[in-house]
């Protein structure tokens, strides 16, 4: 059910996660799961996607989900626009849906909303050609921004109307009405396509390095920030192995809208030390990965060990 970046194919074929064919709908910050379980009730036949940032929200979504025996929602946790830009295919949004998203109130923080023009730009080419983007939200001027982003691009026609009588059953729906705030809603239309936009994040192949030397002969190990064309990686930490001849780096990987904890793991042989990503946690195999091996290797030769060979 949770879906993990490694498991991605980019962009993702939608029976190949789902089993089966059938309309493909996203939900934007689904906090609980309420609204995940009211479309998957209502729409059997529909293959339904739910992002969020939260990893607490994750947790209690997909319980619900397993409780209440729901098999045809998939959890996704991270940047909705990374999963839309890169892993949906073009055209094959039946629907998003976005229920009372993080407004980010002050001027300064504006460049953070999702629903901007070049968000609805973006999806307007992986909905289909009836597709339909619903907003429902309390918060009245990031409710007419959005309006405002989307009429800017020409590319939605907007219903005003009021929401679903399950969007008002969901956790901040609940609590904003007990405050007595108004909810507004809208729904998108759309109208016309923007400019295709394929993936940016590509998946590459296994990276590796081995060098000469060994790892008794390494310093201590302080913080390491390389900056990349398209991002970034901070070598976080360093840990020995219990008993072995092993050292683990802690990397934070942040590329466009897709940010990753990797392990990059060195390990003591007896022709050198190889270097080369660890497969916890089902990491996304992209640029930034590969850089973060390169970030690996490079800390090591400063600590006196030579490159022998790179697969970087």
């Amino acid at each position: 059910m949770i879906i993990r970046p490694g498991q991605l194919t980019l962009p993702v074929n939608p029976e190949s996660i789902y089993g089966r064919s059938g309309p493909l709908t996203l939900e934007i910050g689904f906090g609980d799961g309420r609204y995940l379980t009211h479309l998957s009730a209502t729409h059997p036949d529909w293959n339904i996607l739910g992002v969020e940032v939260s990893m607490g929200s994750m947790w209690r979504a997909y319980r619900r989900m397993k409780r209440e025996g729901i098999e045809h929602v998939r959890l996704y946790h991270g940047d909705a626009r990374f999963i839309v830009r890169d892993v949906i295919p073009i055209g094959s949004l039946h629907a998003i849906y976005v229920n009372f998203p993080d407004p980010w109130p002050r001027k300064r923080h504006h460049g953070n909303r999702l629903l901007q023009a070049g968000f609805f730009e973006l999806a307007s080419t992986r909905l289909g050609t009836s597709g339909v983007l619903s907003l429902t939200t309390d918060h009245e001027e990031y409710f007419e921004f959005s309006v405002s982003e989307a009429e800017r691009t020409g590319l939605f026609e907007v219903e005003f109307g009021e929401p679903s009588a399950a969007a008002l059953q969901t956790k901040y729906a609940l609590k904003w009405q007990e405050q007595n705030k108004p909810i507004f809603h809208t729904l998108f239309h759309k109208l016309g396509e923007g400019s295709s936009k394929p993936a940016i994040i590509q998946q590459i192949e296994m990276q590796h390095a081995v060098l000469s030397g060994t790892l008794d002969s390494i310093g201590n190990f302080e913080k390491q920030v390389k900056a990349f064309d398209g991002g970034h990686v901070i070598v976080l930490e360093a840990f020995r192995a219990l008993g072995g001849d092993g050292v683990l780096f802690k990397v934070l990987v942040e590329e466009t809208d897709l940010r990753q904890e990797v392990l990059i793991q060195a390990w003591q042989k007896e022709d050198g030390v190889y270097v080369g990503l660890e497969q916890f946690g089902d990491p996304l195999g992209t640029r930034g990965v590969r850089e973060a091996v390169r970030a690996v290797a490079d800390w090591l030769t400063e600590q006196g060990l030579e490159l022998k060979q790179s697969w970087i």
